[in-house]
């Protein structure tokens, strides 16, 4: 006996769980992105903006929602797309039943950001049509034909960023410069897109050298701008110690430009890197006004890594850290809190080796105003007695810090140092390709590179000399012209205890003594 089979139509569709047949209106948006926000461009989003509007509006059966809109944005990734991700946020909530695009790659360039997309939104009840391809995400086809479009978007964005990278590297090759002025502190930009002194900004710049010269770390000047309440290079209030440590050591602000510095490791996600020799740079000497001498810049580069290898080093925000030693056992003062907790606390300072193996150091300690007010009484001395100061100490600085015989002794090492490694050179390449007595030529090998160690330990020696008598003069040099402008204080100056002041040695209440940078004694 045949079965008789009657179909049931469908009523309600799959995706939006509506009468199939209903007369109810579709809550329909638009979605509109241009990838740079050059001039040319913004036309382009302007039209999109108003082209979906008209055209939305213009359908009975459809109701206007909104059209969700970014410009400048690049369409690799969404997670930066405010309005894309507001569209989806507001479609999965049930105010958007179809969005309508231009193209797949409108949408996203980025292949597995499209699909997940699109299933999320398809899952939900809200349809996507694309007009360029004339695709409907709720037809069979639909996202086969997305996975093959968005995929040929990607690979043009790909084939864009790898031009454009090019396109960068060349104009790098080429000694083109071009700097984020916008947070680039000490220049502006020039014509044709060139670097012009900013004189206002090159005083900080100066200055940020100035106190590293002087010993202060990168933490110690970013906390005095700040306490100066001078803006940072991104316009903020507050300074960092990486911040001071970058101005210190970007070779701009000596004229030069070392361009590729980082970096992007994938088109897609945008991510950038620290350039470490996987791709070339590129370094322009001499390419536009220097705010710092280049022997300057060369000097605090050598402070800097020379600072780095000290062990143990600390990086106190207090500006007594430090700066205060013990006559009797020869230790540092450190500070220590007394009454924290009621209306009597106090900051002393004291030897932190006071009570160091059960024996008691007799130096007295000292709280912070004391130690303020003897360092107005040894600065007033010092500026009576000025004029024979700079006088004495203008010539011991044109002496005492010459270094010619040490540049003399510098370069002959050089030369020697290659000499000898080509020697040792010669000697593994000979015994690489000739039989050779394994006996007299260890011992000739062993010889060269005896002789290599002595000469690069003494080369190590004699540039660390150097550096140190450059920093030594430049400290005078600083400290020279500090004292010029100055005269008898009456209160207590942070900038000026930090430039003029070296140690402070405590033998006794009645016997401390004031060392100055230029390394002149007064005693209190």
């Amino acid at each position: 006996m045949a079965k008789n089979v009657i179909t049931i139509p469908a009523t309600i569709s799959k995706y939006t769980v509506s009468p199939m047949h209903g007369r109810k209106k579709r809550k329909v948006a638009a979605y509109a992105r241009v990838s740079t926000d050059h001039e040319e461009q913004q036309s382009s989003y302007e039209a999109q903006v108003d082209y979906y509007t008209h055209y939305i509006e213009s359908r009975s059966d459809w109701e206007f929602v909104a059209v969700y809109a970014d410009e400048g944005i690049t369409g690799c990734n969404t997670k930066k797309r405010d309005g894309f991700n507001r569209m989806v946020e507001d479609a999965l909530s049930g105010r958007i039943d179809l969005i309508i695009t231009k193209s797949v790659s409108r949408f996203a360039r980025n292949t597995v950001d499209s699909l997940t997309t699109i299933r999320k939104l398809k899952e939900n009840g809200t349809e996507c049509y694309f007009e360029k391809e004339n695709i409907w995400t709720f037809d069979g086809k639909g996202e086969l034909l997305i996975t093959i479009m968005s995929s040929l978007a990607q690979e043009e964005s790909r084939s864009i960023s790898e031009n454009c990278t090019w396109g960068q590297r060349k104009r790098f090759s080429d000694g083109k410069v071009t700097v984020p002025f916008g947070r680039f502190l000490g220049y502006d930009r020039g014509e044709n897109g060139n670097l012009v002194v900013n004189e206002e900004q090159a005083k900080i710049v100066r200055k940020i050298y100035g106190m590293f010269l002087q010993g202060r770390s990168p933490y110690t000047i970013a906390r005095l701008l700040t306490a100066e309440g001078i803006p940072s290079p991104g316009g903020k209030q507050k300074w960092y110690g990486g911040t001071v440590r970058s101005i210190l050591t970007n070779e701009k602000y000596k004229g030069d430009a070392l361009l590729q510095k980082v970096y992007t490791t994938d088109f897609l996600t945008k991510k950038k890197k620290k350039n470490t020799g996987e791709v070339p740079q590129y370094y322009v000497e001499e390419n536009h006004e220097a705010i710092i001498e280049p022997e300057t810049f060369d000097l605090v580069q050598d402070l800097m890594a020379a600072r780095s290898k000290k062990e143990k080093q600390v990086c106190s925000m207090n500006i007594f850290s430090g700066k205060i030693k013990c006559g009797i056992c020869g230790s540092w003062y450190g500070s220590k809190v007394w009454h924290s907790n009621d209306k009597y606390r106090k900051v002393v300072w004291r030897c932190n080796d006071k009570y160091a193996d059960r024996k008691t150091c007799t130096s007295p300690k000292l709280d912070e105003k004391e130690i303020m007010e003897l360092f107005l009484i040894a600065m007033n001395r010092l500026v009576d007695e000025k004029k024979e100061v700079l006088s004495i100490y203008q010539e011991i600085a044109d002496h005492l810090y010459k270094t010619d015989a040490l540049e003399s002794e510098q370069t002959s090492l050089k030369k020697e140092l290659s000499i000898t490694a080509d020697l040792i050179d010669d000697c593994v390449q000979e015994n690489a390709h000739s039989a050779l007595n394994q006996e007299e030529y260890n011992k000739r090998y062993d010889s060269l590179v005896e002789r290599y160690t002595g000469l690069k330990n003494r080369y190590d020696e004699v540039t660390e000399l150097i550096v140190q008598k450059r920093a030594g003069q430049q400290r005078m040099r600083l400290f020279l012209e500090q004292l010029k402008q100055t005269e008898h204080i009456s209160e207590f100056d942070e900038m000026l205890w930090l430039s003029m002041i070296d140690y402070v040695t405590v033998y006794g209440k009645e016997d401390i003594r004031f060392t100055f940078k230029n390394g002149m004694e007064i005693a209190i």
